[in-house]
């Protein structure tokens, strides 16, 4: 049953062009190499460990040396008072309902008002500090620049960079090279370690939007590394890089509170993000991918299955535009970037609630972040 199971999988009419086997690619040329899956995760595996280990190593032995450096302070948050019943419904709810603050009120015989700030208090202990989420915006950002730079350097020199017909030119029988095998490698690596560290870092608003976010970046570099598809991969893992290190340096700014700094790195995040992913990606990548290994190698299923996960994600890339075109603008004419929603930070000024209108917090709160977007602690727009 396992062996039908894997035959069903690893089917030769869905992965490969028509009168191609895995068989055909056991056997390549002297001195050359093909891609094997296996190969790559029992590398990529241990490797995603290693990758949690130096991130570790990292935020504590540079990170946190630079956010003492720039005075970002772990700071203490104010501690809630001591009370049974509310810390019971909090760990259920952390937002009560108008009808569950009215219960509490009479059965604690507190103001409502009263009832909404330990709340709010007690949410705020939850809450990470700004030099945590320093360490971990640090981190990315030296992934990211570091990574970039390995893909430009073995990309600069490969003539499918700017000739991608060459991407399909004797395809699925292209030859393997050391800088595909560890650019594809180190990208697996680590995204495999955000997905398993996400449960451990900072707990934010789409944290399952994330995690569908990982799992769905991995599935594409897995499906292309087993598919053969490593010279458009790789181009496209490039231009993907680019942009995200400008957005970790405008949080790093934003942390530090450099605030024109922050505004002017962000304008120059949303003119790369354009440039690489609203010009270079859909007119240059998808292009080759969808026209010209049409004309070249004809389409076959996983053909089909690729374009599609393409052409949703460049959909995705315009509405991600749109929303930090809005940012962008707010940087430039009013001078400051719109806070980070995701960690959804209530200030000690949020306390003061005017007795009317607004009873809840939370729903405050809600109003308030609708008229932002989560894009300077975030990864919403990675990959």
């Amino acid at each position: 049953m396992t062996a039908s199971i894997s035959a069903w999988i690893w089917s030769e009419r869905f992965w490969l062009p028509e009168n191609v086997s895995w068989a055909d690619l056991e056997h390549p040329p002297a001195g050359a190499d093909y891609p094997r899956l296996q190969h790559m995760l029992s590398h990529a595996f241990p490797l995603a460990a290693g990758v949690l280990l130096l991130r570790l190593l990292f935020e504590r032995l540079v990170a946190k040396p630079c956010a003492h450096i720039l005075q970002i302070q772990t700071g203490v948050p104010r501690r809630a008072q001591p009370n049974a019943v509310l810390e019971r419904l909090y760990q259920a709810n952390t937002c009560p309902d108008t009808r569950q603050l009215e219960g509490l009120s009479k059965q604690l015989d507190w103001e409502e008002r009263k009832i909404q700030r330990w709340f709010r208090i007690r949410r705020n202990q939850d809450r990470p500090s700004t030099q945590k989420k320093f360490c971990e915006s640090m981190w990315r950002f030296t992934f990211y620049l570091v990574i970039f730079i390995y893909a430009i350097c073995h990309l600069w020199v490969s003539p499918w960079t700017w000739d991608t017909r060459q991407c399909w030119y004797n395809y699925p029988f292209q030859p393997l090279s050391p800088g595909q095998y560890n650019h594809y490698v180190a990208e697996l690596a680590f995204y495999w370690s955000l997905m398993v560290s996400q449960f451990t870092d900072i707990k934010r608003k789409d944290f399952m939007i994330m995690l569908v976010h990982h799992l769905a970046t991995i599935f594409l570099i897995t499906f292309s590394y087993a598919n053969n598809m490593l010279r458009a991969g790789t181009l496209v893992m490039c231009v993907h890089d680019a942009s995200d290190i400008f957005l970790e340096a405008a949080k790093l700014a934003n942390y530090a509170k450099y605030q024109k700094l922050c505004d002017s790195l962000f304008v120059v995040f949303s003119i790369i993000f354009f440039l690489t992913r609203l010009i270079i990606f859909p007119f240059w990548i998808v292009n080759s991918v969808l026209f010209e290994s049409w004309q070249i190698i004809g389409p076959y299923q996983a053909w089909w299955l690729l374009n599609g996960l393409l052409l949703v994600l460049q959909t995705l890339h315009i509405i991600w535009f749109y929303l930090i075109a809005r940012i962008a603008v707010k940087a430039i004419f009013k001078g400051k970037v719109s806070k980070d929603d995701r960690s959804d930070v209530e200030s000690s000024t949020d306390e003061d609630i005017s007795s009317n209108g607004n009873k809840n917090s939370c729903q405050k709160s809600k109003v308030r972040d609708s008229s932002h977007t989560s894009v300077l602690n975030g990864e919403t727009y990675d990959h």
